[in-house]
């Protein structure tokens, strides 16, 4: 497959074509980084084609947009703390200033980054970084074992709101 889905990952998740996706959500598609110099990075792309802002959608949509962002974010906090003892945080963002579609990153964070960056937002890290560590095969089992914790807790949500 060629890199030809980045020019629309949206249409290309739509489509089945989006190699990054890890499963479809409520209002959105949870995808794995293309960059994993922080493992476990992953990102909420909205399901609706032509979606900008948040504040495009109708206000039940936003809302479950955000549910699927806490969602992703737990996914992300429990696969990280699971693999690596360095776990400290996950950091929620939706900015949307290059890529012009709604998306939210959900960036795992480390005690082992290096100082000069560890209390400071990811962007801030050398330009280097971002094309360095691609996603790449080595990142099968990490893509695994993120799919059955979204999966995990989405059934254990369902169960609680049947059982409510």
């Amino acid at each position: 497959m060629t890199d030809g889905w980045k020019r629309d990952r949206i249409g290309s998740a739509l489509r089945g074509e989006n190699p990054t996706v890890l499963r479809r959500l409520d209002a959105g598609f949870a995808v794995i980084g293309d960059t994993q110099f922080l493992p476990g990075y992953c990102v909420l792309l909205t399901d609706t084609p032509g979606v900008g802002r948040l504040t495009d959608l109708p206000r039940t949509r936003r809302l479950e947009f955000l549910a699927d962002m806490d969602s992703l974010g737990e996914a992300v906090e429990k696969v990280c703390a699971r693999r690596d003892s360095g776990f400290r945080r996950v950091n929620l963002e939706i900015l949307g200033n290059t890529d012009p579609f709604l998306h939210a990153h959900v960036w795992p964070r480390y005690d082992w980054e290096p100082a000069d960056v560890v209390g400071r937002p990811v962007w801030l890290y050398p330009v280097g970084n971002w094309a360095t560590a691609s996603l790449g095969p080595e990142h099968d089992s990490l893509r695994s074992e993120l799919t059955v914790e979204i999966d995990r807790l989405r059934a254990a949500s369902s169960t609680r709101r049947e059982n409510s």
